[in-house]
């Protein structure tokens, strides 16, 4: 028989009925079954896992004792996920069962359901795999955001915080996320995070992959959105309005040129002196900027030709000194020679007067060769 077939008829033993007896089944529905349970979530058979996914849903809602364990193990899984094997067939369907736990935490949330949300359900976003759980992940998050607003800033920080620098695929999943965040913000949190956010939604804004671009344009459909940045024009306006116009200008792709085309109308029609204010001195920097440049350039140039003027007399005059050079080496060491051709016959002529010179030592010699022989 098929595991599926096998949790098919296991799942029909948690009828919804009343006449289901939670105390009778105890004796056999331990924190060890429920262990047992949840490694069985690494099953690669979908149809395994969501039979799985309603057995202990059903477990959770019966057996009010397991709650707390059901929740430690299944964080000691996701713990196990992020930061060792980052290998889990399962975390899909158990986000799912969070979902549904989370919506019926009571309030005010415990601490042990903030830390699970800080140091489990952020980390997670880390993921290599995280396109196969994400709507799930997403879910959960904004669960807690409905359930105690004052977790927004701390939620929006992680996420700026995990937000991924080379992979645009999950930095659309990051966006997606973000707004469905800014659906249920309340204005005062809102102005908590709106510069750090901004800025991160600014850089998004520029990218040159067309897709994230677009997505985070998208924004500015948002009704809801659209009201918050109009509240705080003055604070987000300045942000965008830099890469907006750049890359009215220089964007390769002419769908996100119209879109922020519409985006720039919509700001000005906002807060019109503001954004004239934000155009002259944004044509103000651009000019200086090419002024620098120019200067820069002009002076490389100036550079370039008192390097050439510099080398060349300098090279002509290093070969005629070393031509010099060689020459008065080879004068010295022929005058040298001469010296020391001259010293020699001195020596020579030396020696011969003083063998002439001295006749009673030549004498002497002479006598001492018979006694030799």
């Amino acid at each position: 028989m098929a595991p599926h077939a096998i949790g098919v008829r296991v799942s029909s033993a948690f009828p919804r009925e009343s006449r289901f007896s939670a105390q009778y089944c105890q004796r056999y529905i331990d924190q060890r079954f429920v262990l047992q349970l949840l490694e069985s979530f690494d099953s690669e058979d979908p149809r395994e896992r969501d039979v799985l996914k309603t057995i202990l849903h059903r477990i959770y809602g019966k057996f009010l004792g397991l709650r707390a364990f059901i929740r430690k193990q299944i964080n000691n899984i996701f713990l196990r996920f992020i930061y060792e094997s980052e290998r889990f067939n399962g975390v899909a369907e158990l986000l799912e069962i969070l979902g549904s736990i989370i919506n019926g935490f009571a309030l005010p949330l415990k601490a042990e359901h903030k830390q699970f949300l800080m140091k489990v359900l952020l980390p997670l976003h880390t993921a290599k795999a995280l396109v196969l759980f994400h709507a799930q992940l997403a879910y959960c998050v904004v669960q807690f955001m409905e359930k105690d607003p004052t977790l927004t800033e701390p939620v929006i920080r992680g996420l700026l915080k995990f937000w991924p620098k080379t992979c645009s695929q999950k930095e659309v999943m990051f966006l997606g996320e973000i707004e469905e965040i800014l659906d249920v913000i309340e204005p005062t949190q809102f102005k908590m995070v709106q510069e750090p956010l901004f800025k991160q939604i600014s850089k998004c804004v520029a990218n040159p992959h067309f897709q994230v671009a677009e997505r985070a344009l998208y924004f500015w459909n948002n009704e809801y959105i659209l009201s918050l940045i109009e509240e705080n024009s003055d604070k987000i306006l300045p942000i965008m309005f830099g890469s907006l116009y750049r890359i009215s200008k220089e964007h390769w792709n002419q769908t996100i040129v119209a879109l922020v085309y519409n985006v720039l109308k919509t700001l000005m029609e906002m807060n019109g002196p503001l954004f004239d204010e934000l155009t002259t001195s944004y044509k103000t920097d651009r000019q200086r900027e090419k002024k620098r440049e120019q200067e820069r350039d002009e002076l490389w140039k100036r550079l370039d030709a008192l390097k050439l003027n510099h080398c060349g007399p300098n090279n002509n005059h290093g070969l005629q000194s070393a031509h010099n050079l060689n020459n008065n080496n080879s004068n010295s060491s022929d005058h040298g020679n001469i010296t020391n051709h001259s010293n020699d016959n001195n020596n020579v002529e030396d020696t011969q007067s003083s063998s002439i010179s001295d006749p009673e030592h030549q004498q002497g010699r002479e006598e001492s060769q018979p006694c030799a022989k």
